[in-house]
């Protein structure tokens, strides 16, 4: 999930701006989900998200951006760069974060009552060692004394974390493999993957009825994660090798880019979010027998919504600025700035929110808006503390290393 510019390349400011739109989906997504979380838990019905139900699929999204950016930062670097070094920049990149989110889980676990979802108190060396496992990203196996919240997450004190966890493994991947293919094979690659992922999400594999799948460590959940973050992270990568290909100018540096004209920043950027709003705002569609409609439907949202909305955003990202353009860089410049701070530490937010959905029966926004209101300006501030927080380690670190 990084955006950098390195050298004198153009930066793609719209990406930057589209993944912290994402991550503020995410957030909205995840209120939905508390409700029918809270519904499930107290019988009250079967749990069906009724709003925003496919936010999920933002992860997805952040997957494919990955593929991108990270191909445009490295690919050309590889002459006069190790494995290690690129493990070490990656981890710079990620990893001061990740301790953040885990601190910040743990915290608000032990605020929470340090009870799992059953009521059960969990004790202090189970939370220390989930602590330290999160801060490590190390998985919890489902039912081991670690699972403090008793649910079978990966990370039970912070559970997107679990994305990270298959970005790494995206990482490790690319530099070990992927970044060796040529264009042509990593076309080839992508399309296997797609037939894959196709499959898994069309035929119910998960028995979610979805691609909701990865934040648990069981085989299903392995295997389809590793498929849902692999297809689009290619994908990012065969967009950008494909339409993007750095030319050493700092001017529009594709053929597409220059065949776009009039192709403005404040075009792209708005008509991607509406998209990326309208996509994640489309109801469960339902599941029959070896096949769902749902499936179908995210599988093609990855496979054909997603890499238009990049290829318009990176299209649109070099060009003249006008006011508009500008006042939208420095948008994007904020939001890509808060996206992982916000993605990382929103959910143990959550997590006390939902706690109280449970206490209070509370199953609807129209019942619940004022928490929601709270919960939400809650995670901003943190969000933006833990920001600074994050990019001055990360300065301290880049200085140091």
């Amino acid at each position: 999930m990084e955006q950098q510019t390195i050298m004198n390349k153009p930066h793609y400011n719209i990406l930057d701006g589209l993944r912290g739109v994402a991550a503020l989906l995410v957030v909205w997504y995840h209120v939905f989900e508390g409700f029918a979380f809270a519904e499930a838990t107290n019988g009250a019905g079967e749990g069906l998200i009724k709003i925003f139900n496919h936010g999920y699929l933002a992860v997805d999204f952040f997957f494919m951006l990955s593929g991108f950016v990270i191909s445009y930062a490295y690919d050309s670097r590889w002459q006069g760069m190790s494995v290690g070094k690129f493990f070490k920049r990656r981890l710079v990149r990620l990893h001061p974060m990740v301790i953040i989110g885990a601190i910040i889980g743990t915290l608000a676990f032990c605020v929470g009552g340090c009870s799992n979802w059953s009521g059960e108190s969990a004790s202090w060396y189970n939370i220390v060692v989930a602590a330290i496992l999160g801060m490590l990203l190390l998985p919890a196996i489902p039912g081991c004394s670690n699972d403090v919240r008793g649910n079978g997450e990966m990370f039970p004190l912070n559970g997107p974390s679990w994305s990270l966890f298959f970005e790494y493994l995206g990482n490790i991947i690319y530099a070990l493999i992927i970044r060796r293919l040529s264009t042509k094979w990593l076309k080839v690659t992508a399309i296997v993957l797609g037939l894959l992922f196709g499959y898994f999400a069309i035929t119910d594999m998960s028995g979610y009825g979805s691609i909701g799948v990865g934040w648990t460590l069981d085989k299903m959940n392995f295997t389809g994660g590793l498929l849902r973050m692999l297809f689009p992270f290619t994908v990012g990568m065969a967009i950008r090798r494909t339409l993007f290909a750095y030319n050493g100018t700092k001017e529009a540096n594709s053929s597409f880019s220059l065949k776009t004209k009039g192709f403005s920043k404040s075009w792209a950027f708005m008509a991607s979010t509406v998209i990326l709003i309208v996509m994640f705002s489309v109801p469960f569609l339902g599941v029959e027998e070896n096949f769902s409609m749902n499936g179908l439907y995210e599988f093609c949202t990855i496979a054909l919504v997603f890499p238009l909305i990049i290829i318009m955003g990176a299209g649109a990202g070099n060009k003249l600025q006008s006011t508009n353009g500008k006042r939208i860089d420095t948008i994007s410049n904020f939001l890509g700035r808060l996206s992982y701070p916000l993605y990382i530490i929103h959910y143990p937010i959550m997590y006390m929110l939902y706690s109280w959905m449970i206490k209070e029966e509370v199953y609807t926004l129209s019942q619940g808006w004022p928490a929601v209101v709270a919960a939400i300006a809650a995670i901003l501030i943190v969000a933006v503390l833990s920001m600074k927080l994050y990019e001055f380690v990360e300065t301290l670190l880049k200085r140091r290393l």
